[in-house]
């Protein structure tokens, strides 16, 4: 009884704890869009997250690695491994943080949830882009369904883009844009108007792009320097020093630098918190106890809590088109997360037949050389 309880609760608790942590990453999301719409800039509220997180990140990188330190023999302090973190702070943060929260405030939560979708299929075009990887179409399955999800994914964004459709639920102030900018909801704020829709979606996908190149860029820096904690403290301490010097060129005025209220600095501790220490950290172990390809497949549940988010409360405004191409890219994107799996499975059953293979022909070999061997001594 206690084997299967502990079971039990070893199948339970990852996947409560990945449903809790798309829940309170949708719930940041709101609020982010909150204090954007109340006046904070995009780029200081990436500087401010950013520089908490990075405070917490680079003790606790040495803290997580202590044991694991002596058996690494390469420094972190190369020239290479130096470009690389460089990379990886403007990919996945200067450009992909800015890119992603200016988009946001064109846009609402929900357009953030359906570009974030996109990542699997636009890695996917970048590995046949840059020959990375040759997709199989002929005889690979796990090839075939990658395409299709791409053509899915595309299909999803082209219709978020272009088709909002009506309201799901009416914000009280629909229909007077003058009146909603002059008396935006203080509590929680999931869409404003007037809108730059397009623009901010368009956004939005740059910034999956530059993070599809960022895990691109992480993937090799890793099999470099495998200790993944202490890379991440130092990218996002040098994405933290890159997005202070470009947000000091665009946000000259010193008071756009200063926290208004107690809620704008609360809002930038919970979000440096949880995406340096929590998120990363709980991804880290589902991925160790359930394999690489569990986590991801909670992203789309992103899309149920933003929609629930969106029509629950009165001063938020969701549209029908958005909810619909959200959930054709999260087809998509289900359908590229399996193709992925199911490569892995095929190079796996080649790798054992190649082996079984070079296996026989060493059994079959080995008569032969006995028979040489014997018949040298005989001569």
């Amino acid at each position: 009884m206690a084997v299967l309880r502990r079971g039990k609760v070893c199948e339970i608790a990852p996947f409560t704890v990945m449903v809790i942590m798309e829940a309170c990453t949708i719930a940041l999301t709101i609020l982010a869009k909150t204090a954007i719409t109340g006046g904070m800039s995009p780029f200081v509220f990436v500087v401010y997250t950013n520089a908490v997180g990075s405070l917490l990140l680079l003790p606790f990188s040495f803290l997580f690695h202590r044991e694991r330190s002596s058996r690494t023999d390469q420094s972190l302090f190369t020239f290479p491994l130096l470009a690389r973190v460089f990379l990886l702070g403007l990919t996945g943060i200067a450009i992909s943080q800015n890119l992603a929260f200016l988009g946001l405030s064109y846009s609402s939560p929900i357009v953030v949830c359906a570009t974030g979708l996109l990542i699997p299929s636009i890695s996917f075009l970048l590995s046949i882009l840059l020959r990375t990887r040759k997709p199989d179409l002929s005889s690979s399955t796990g090839s075939q369904a990658k395409v299709i999800g791409t053509l899915v994914s595309i299909i999803g964004a082209i219709v978020v883009e272009l088709y909002k459709g009506p309201f799901i639920r009416k914000s009280l102030f629909f229909g007077n844009d003058h009146y909603h900018l002059k008396h935006v909801p203080k509590l929680l704020v999931f869409y404003s108007a007037p809108d730059r829709w397009i623009l901010g979606g368009l956004l939005l996908m740059a910034a999956s792009l530059s993070v599809s190149l960022w895990n691109i860029i992480q993937l090799g820096t890793v099999k470099l320097y495998p200790q993944v904690m202490k890379v991440a403290s130092f990218y996002s301490l040098i994405g933290t020093i890159q997005c202070l010097v470009f947000s000091l060129c665009v946000e000259r005025d010193l008071n756009a630098w200063k926290l208004k209220h107690k809620q704008e600095l609360l809002l930038v501790v919970l979000t440096g918190v949880f995406g340096s220490i929590i998120h990363s950290n709980v991804h880290l172990a589902c991925t160790r106890m359930k394999g690489p390809f569990y986590a991801p497949m909670f992203k789309p549940f992103g899309i149920v809590f933003a929609t629930v988010f969106g029509v629950s409360f009165f001063t938020n405004s969701l549209h029908y088109g958005s909810v619909i191409g959200t959930l054709i890219i999260g087809v998509g994107y289900y359908t590229v997360m399996w193709g992925q799996i199911k490569e892995e499975e095929e190079e796996e059953e080649e790798e054992q037949l190649r082996k079984q293979c070079d296996v026989e022909r060493m059994d079959a070999q080995t008569p032969l050389l006995s028979e040489k061997e014997e018949a040298q001594a005989v001569v």
